[in-house]
């Protein structure tokens, strides 16, 4: 009897994991359309400091915002990409849990090749070079209840957008990561009153 319930607690148990694994991996394939319009990254960036404030100052974060142009705009999908910054927030939420003075920086710069880059930095333990070759395919985590899909999907999210997303790590000092658009749109961006 004890053989029995221990083989169906099993087989309840890989039932389980793969009804996760089957959800996870139709979530990272559901994108395909995108809903463009063009946003200001100084908006986007207000926006997920409102929605994180309670869980930055809960975990005594300081979150600094780094953006010489006010008018700097991307064309972009403001749902997806909110959601990639979210989960970029997140993690960085993660890797700087233990350290004294825990900072994540947001910022928006025009690069010298017209890109537009939106970059999530830290300082928390970053990351060896073997884990960082590893963090954007599908279903690895480091975290033991982690899906493994959420670099994934932004790494998807980024590629819809004809743009990408690299991560850049020190042991010891903290990651970034850099969101990269395309080239600069006219800063005639319609203002919320």
């Amino acid at each position: 009897m004890e053989d029995l319930e221990l083989g169906i607690d099993t087989i309840k148990r890989r039932s389980e994991g793969l009804l996760k694994f089957t959800e996870s991996y139709r979530s990272l394939n559901k994108i395909t359309k995108l809903d463009l319009t063009k946003i200001l990254v100084r908006n986007l960036f207000e926006s997920l400091s409102n929605l994180m404030r309670p869980t930055l100052e809960k975990k005594n974060i300081e979150l600094e915002i780094i953006l010489r142009d006010p008018m700097l705009a991307i064309e972009a999908d403001i749902n997806l990409i909110e959601q990639v910054l979210i989960n970029l927030v997140v993690n960085a939420i993660e890797a700087i849990k233990d350290r004294e003075e825990p900072r994540i920086t947001l910022t928006g710069e025009i690069q010298s090749n017209n890109k537009i880059v939106v970059k999530v930095s830290d300082n928390g333990l970053g990351m060896p070079p073997e884990l960082l070759e590893k963090i954007f395919i599908p279903f690895f985590s480091t975290k033991k209840t982690g899906s493994g899909i959420g670099l994934s999907l932004c790494k998807q999210i980024m590629l819809l957008h004809k743009g990408n997303i690299q991560a850049q790590s020190t042991e010891g000092l903290g990651s970034a990561f850099v969101m990269t658009f395309g080239t600069i749109i006219e800063s005639k961006v319609a203002l919320p009153n």
